[in-house]
């Protein structure tokens, strides 16, 4: 079936419905031909999609399965901490035993949100993007945890609401549960249909635009909806991993991001809302082309300053190629890494410390933790 043309400044989000003593928004559906004739998006999307294929070059020319758990840890702490989650990276790479247990249910969502990425870019092998896809993630993400009693993998059958006590009093609820598995399958059909002509970068803002709306798990909404945006940008092969993630940048404007959302539905705004993602997804992208030009500089100026050891340089620069992967250490796990005593181990923290490759982290006098601390902070840029 041809798909009529739309345009995106005539865009209509969709209608309230009442439903006995509150109104529900109901949207239309996307599976559209979508044409776009503004100027400042057009720009935009110039702009994102040539630092997206800056960032993405960094696949080939750099080692980048060393540094892609970092890119998911920060993710799924930036993720989460929209949703309310406290955990640090630091926090992230502890066990679970050294985790405060006031602090243990924040530190296990924002396991399940790395093991929800892991588990979908082993499905993708298998799997187009689509619902069971989504539902697979979303089933991960609530395994164990405090939306375990709410429908994992499911659609919900009930309705949900955002913000306020009661649905009486809420700032938006989201479509009746019944339209959520047809409106869901639309989104399908828009994600996957080839004839469709539309930039990736617009297609995957309309779709995370409309999910939101939707709403359609009773939980963990929020979480898997940014999910979707990388996994859809490697399933589309835009970028050949996982290294783009746009929570960091959602939750430094989470204002803006609720209510450029929240604009498309009240005032049919679609346009304001593609430019807020797009400038989103250059500023993510140009940061991560930050981030890993100074890994590489830190890889190459390490091994100089690690001369200065002498003959401890070679098992200090073991500790370092693991320390990229696991930037947490105890003096038995260096002990492991180079394959000699307790003692010997010890003395080469010391050396790492002094050379400030090493910070100890943990405050006590047995079980020390040790941080690579450098490295952590290239996470950290603004």
């Amino acid at each position: 079936m041809k798909l009529k043309r739309h345009e995106v400044n005539k865009f209509e989000a969709g209608h309230i419905v009442q439903q006995g003593s509150y109104r529900s928004f109901q949207p239309n559906p996307i599976h559209r031909f979508w044409q776009i004739d503004d100027m400042e998006v057009i720009q935009l999307l110039s702009e994102a999609d040539r630092q997206l294929g800056r960032l993405d070059m960094y696949s080939t020319y750099v080692n980048i399965e060393l540094f892609i758990r970092m890119h998911m840890v920060k993710e799924a702490t930036q993720s989460s901490r929209i949703e309310g989650t406290k955990t640090q990276m630091e926090e992230v790479f502890l066990k679970e035993g050294e985790i405060p247990f006031e602090k243990r249910n924040d530190w296990e969502e924002v396991q399940n949100y790395i093991k929800a990425m892991g588990v979908a870019m082993e499905t993708m092998q298998e799997l187009p993007f689509s619902s069971r896809l989504i539902c697979k993630v979303h089933k991960t993400l609530l395994a164990g945890v405090r939306g375990e009693n709410k429908m994992p993998g499911e659609y919900r059958r009930s309705q949900n609401w955002i913000g306020g006590a009661t649905i009486g009093d809420a700032v938006f609820v989201p479509p009746v549960h019944h339209t959520v598995p047809d409106l869901m399958s639309d989104l399908e059909k828009f994600a996957n249909d080839e004839a469709i002509p539309i930039p990736d970068l617009i297609r995957i803002a309309l779709i995370h635009y409309q999910f939101e709306t939707i709403h359609p798990f009773l939980d963990g909404n929020g979480r898997v909806g940014r999910l979707l945006i990388t996994l859809y940008l490697v399933n589309r092969g835009i970028l050949k991993q996982p290294i783009l993630y746009l929570s960091d940048f959602f939750e430094k404007n989470r204002v803006l991001y609720y209510d450029n959302l929240m604009r498309v539905r009240t005032h049919n705004d679609l346009s304001q809302w593609l430019k807020f993602f797009l400038v989103g997804v250059k500023e993510t992208a140009r940061k991560g082309v930050q981030v890993f030009d100074r890994i590489l500089q830190l890889q190459k100026e390490l091994p100089e300053r690690l001369k200065s050891i002498g003959s401890r340089a070679g098992d200090g620069l073991k500790v370092v190629d693991q320390l990229y992967t696991q930037p947490i250490l105890s003096v038995n796990e260096v002990e492991k890494v180079i394959g000699k005593s307790n003692v010997t181990a010890y003395k080469l923290i010391k050396e790492l410390e002094r050379l400030g490759v090493l910070h100890e982290i943990s405050g006590m006098q047995r079980n020390r933790l040790y941080i690579f601390k450098e490295y952590f902070d290239l996470f950290r840029l603004d």
